[in-house]
């Protein structure tokens, strides 16, 4: 028996009914005509009310998607690419390098150029020293006094090295202010200009009036 189509709630009220079949497997629905002559599904049992048989409905199921393999796949790394040259160009093997506050310069090149997705790392004592990067110019600041190895290399995107440089040792000497004043004496112009020169060190000036007796 189907809902009469001009009453329009019918459906409704089948459809509700479907709904909570959805959801409990053991739910029954019965149909009974009331009172004032309307057709009424529920289902609670009810006085004169007939059992409906309805199909169990599909149910649809949210399943996750799986990814397809060419979006899991990550990409998978060529052949290594490898440099014809990779060298330090400054500072020199052996230099020594005179500064106070322990800075330097250190620059590289390479051939041929720097590929797409490699970059620079710099090695202090065989330790990383800064974030890889492009540039093939590298300030280094506040390095200690003694000797020290640098070594540069090239890392691909997947994080291989391409090339490496062999150890390469310089020498930082830094010279200590006392150490400065004892080379060059502070002038009285110096005072407050040079560093190892501050003012709090400048002798008073000697007046050139003489004392009246």
């Amino acid at each position: 028996m189907s809902p009469d189509p001009k009453h329009p709630w019918l459906w409704r009220s089948l459809l509700c009914l479907l709904m909570l079949i959805g959801q409990s497997a053991v739910a029954q629905v019965y149909t009974y005509i009331d009172a004032e002559g309307n057709r009424v599904f529920t289902d609670q049992p009810h006085k004169n009310a007939k059992k409906v048989d309805i199909a169990p409905g599909n149910q649809i199921r949210s399943t996750p998607k799986k990814p397809s393999p060419a979006a899991s796949a990550k990409p998978k790394p060529g052949p290594l690419f490898h440099y014809q040259l990779l060298r330090i160009l400054a500072p020199e093997p052996d230099t020594a390098i005179r500064d106070i506050q322990g800075n330097l310069i250190v620059t590289v090149t390479n051939d041929p150029e720097l590929q797409p997705g490699h970059t620079y790392r710099l090695l202090l004592d065989g330790e990383p020293y800064g974030n890889p990067g492009r540039s093939p110019v590298f300030p280094m600041t506040n390095i200690d006094r003694g000797t020290h190895q640098l070594s540069i290399e090239i890392v691909d995107e997947f994080g291989r090295v391409a090339e490496r440089t062999p150890n390469q040792p310089f020498h930082m000497m830094r010279i200590s202010l006392a150490q400065k004043r004892l080379a060059q004496p502070c002038k009285t112009d110096d005072y407050g200009v040079r560093p190892e020169c501050p003012l709090k060190d400048k002798p008073p000036e000697e007046s050139s009036i003489l004392p009246f007796f």
